[in-house]
């Protein structure tokens, strides 16, 4: 979750991050809902969703992972690193949960690679107590 905050918000420097509270890239679709991307597609309507504060953006992005069908996979490898007894909170769970983020981005098996490279070069702060 932290990696993929820090990916989609430019580690909190984006203008998403710095005029929507949007820390995750979430998209919403009614005209005037958020903010609309300076590169959006012609042809696509979509707009990154604003909200009041961080921990809305927070609140959003976990209700998005737990609740949308896109995710199931991210849920079920979840379930699986939990039913085995492991540690959900190491640099090998969070290397393993990313391949359920696929259909998070367009940019698809890039967007998980991209997330894995970073989950990989910040690996000192992977440590658990």
């Amino acid at each position: 979750m932290l990696t993929q905050a820090a990916n989609e918000s430019a580690w909190g420097t984006s203008r998403f991050a710095n005029e929507a509270n949007n820390y995750f890239g979430q998209w919403c679709y009614t005209k005037g809902c958020g903010l609309v991307p300076l590169k959006r597609s012609e042809g696509m309507s979509h707009e990154v969703a604003k909200f009041s504060s961080p921990q809305q953006s927070i609140h959003g992005y976990f209700m998005n992972v737990n609740r949308n069908r896109a995710y199931q996979e991210l849920r079920d490898i979840r379930a699986g690193i939990r039913n085995r007894g492991e540690d959900l909170l190491s640099e090998t769970a969070a290397l393993e949960l990313t391949n359920g983020l696929l259909r998070y981005s367009e940019r698809g098996e890039a967007y998980v690679k991209d997330l894995q490279a970073m989950i990989r070069h910040n690996d000192k702060f992977w440590t658990t107590q």
